[in-house]
């Protein structure tokens, strides 16, 4: 093999332990977490994410089931001048993410639906985890629980906040509610601009 595949290829591989830890926090899950379903071990996976340790195919196949992603999202082929986004959406716990940017380091940016009352009777206990989060509503009404504040973000409005305070999510309504999100991985001040939830 050519030195110049041999970089390029090492330069893919270089991109899955930045992807892999991305898509690990996206969920909120931990090393433990994955390990506990894939079967890879927690000293394995932290050696992936932090480059110590090269992926293989025997490796990538448990994480991409445990993310339900393809190999080809976790191993990402530079896309030469093509600026386009290829849309591989995935579904979890109900809701559809729609990748709507490449990096996988810095902020990531989806486009996400959730069907009608989709974890509006479903455990509401308020999760933790690093970083920084900014949603946009697009269509429909979404319910944010923040630090046991109840706020229903209607079509046009915003919120941020740094996700290692007490969150909640979900669609408590009769429709579907479609989301702009962007997730970064530094923790932030919280910034709320929504209605606080009308109570009868």
């Amino acid at each position: 093999m050519a030195n110049g595949a041999v970089d390029d290829l090492d330069a893919v591989l270089d991109t899955v332990g930045p992807r892999l830890r991305a898509l690990r926090e996206q969920r909120g899950a931990t090393l433990a977490d994955v390990a506990g379903v894939t079967g890879v071990s927690v000293s394995t996976l932290s050696r992936l994410e932090s480059g110590l340790r090269r992926p293989t195919l025997e490796l990538l196949l448990p994480l991409a089931r445990f993310h339900d992603v393809t190999i080809d999202e976790l191993v990402d082929v530079p896309a030469g001048d093509d600026p386009r986004v290829p849309a591989h959406p995935t579904v979890r716990n109900g809701v559809t993410y729609v990748p709507l940017s490449r990096r996988t380091e810095g902020p990531r940016a989806f486009r996400m639906v959730y069907p009608p009352r989709v974890h509006a009777d479903a455990d509401r206990e308020p999760r933790v985890h690093d970083g920084y989060e900014w949603l946009y509503v697009l269509s429909g009404s979404l319910r944010l629980v923040l630090a046991g504040r109840e706020l229903d973000l209607a079509a046009g409005e915003a919120a941020e906040f740094d996700t290692r305070v007490p969150h909640w999510l979900g669609n408590v309504s009769d429709g579907a509610t479609e989301v702009l999100a962007v997730y970064g991985p530094q923790g932030e001040r919280m910034h709320v601009r929504a209605r606080p939830r009308r109570r009868d």
